[in-house]
């Protein structure tokens, strides 16, 4: 039987614009998919960035802010849990070069290896062959691809992760190059093959899949989301 596919897809926040600068990663999304298929398995961490501020930028784009962060976990602590997470299969991130930079970075500190390039897939440039010339902004290849991103008012490491999977599906030649299945119906009394594409209906899971965050994650998730005030999407939607 042939080994299956891990993959995991992925996006950071940051305190600014620039590892090289002293910026921060302050929090990681992650979800894992499995021949192209959510497992079900997710990383959702916020961090705090040792006394390195978030610029008002950065602020303005992700909503995460300093007094937030402040009794988050170091990269240190979480160092564990996201290299049992991350450690083996391939990671998928936007513009991956910038992501890569700043954990990359996180690891440097602590005197550990950096994760190699060969491991990095890049969805912005695998969209810039496919659309040269067009924006190619997770935002615009969301709309070009009719996915709905329209409760993503402010980025976040785990929903922009969420959004990525659907784009990245459909970079790849979409939903039927990973989901359908042929089913060999055996041979016709004349002697040909005959074969039908499974419809999507057959791969419908019964119940939906456990909540797979931890108290913590959700907890932390919460104080995040009334960090943001009234006008949070997830309290528009009914989450919180």
């Amino acid at each position: 039987m042939a080994e299956s596919l891990r993959e995991i897809i992925f996006d950071t926040e940051t305190t600014g614009l620039s590892a090289k600068d002293g910026d921060r990663v302050i929090e990681i999304g992650a979800i894992e998919l499995i021949n192209r298929f959510p497992s079900g398995n997710t990383f959702h961490i916020f961090l705090n960035p040792e006394g390195k501020e978030v610029h008002p930028d950065a602020l303005e784009v992700h909503g995460i802010s300093n007094d937030f962060l402040k009794d988050k976990q170091t990269f240190a602590e979480a160092l564990e849990s996201f290299e049992t997470f991350f450690s083996n299969g391939m990671l998928v991130a936007h513009n991956a070069s910038f992501d890569m930079g700043f954990l990359n970075a996180e690891l440097e500190r602590l005197g550990k290896s950096p994760i190699s390039n060969e491991r990095v897939v890049d969805t912005l440039q695998i969209a810039r062959r496919k659309f040269p010339g067009q924006r190619n902004s997770l935002d615009a290849l969301c709309g070009r691809f009719g996915i709905d991103n329209s409760h993503r008012e402010k980025h976040g490491a785990l929903l922009d992760s969420e959004l990525l999977a659907e784009v990245y599906i459909e970079l790849l030649g979409g939903k039927q190059a990973s989901l359908v299945l042929e089913h060999d119906l055996g041979k016709s009394e004349t002697g040909t093959s005959q074969s039908n594409a499974a419809s999507l209906a057959d791969f419908q899971r019964p119940a939906p899949i456990d909540v797979a965050l931890t108290p913590e994650e959700i907890e932390n998730h919460r104080e995040f989301v009334e960090s943001l005030g009234d006008k949070a999407i997830w309290k528009k939607i009914g989450v919180y």
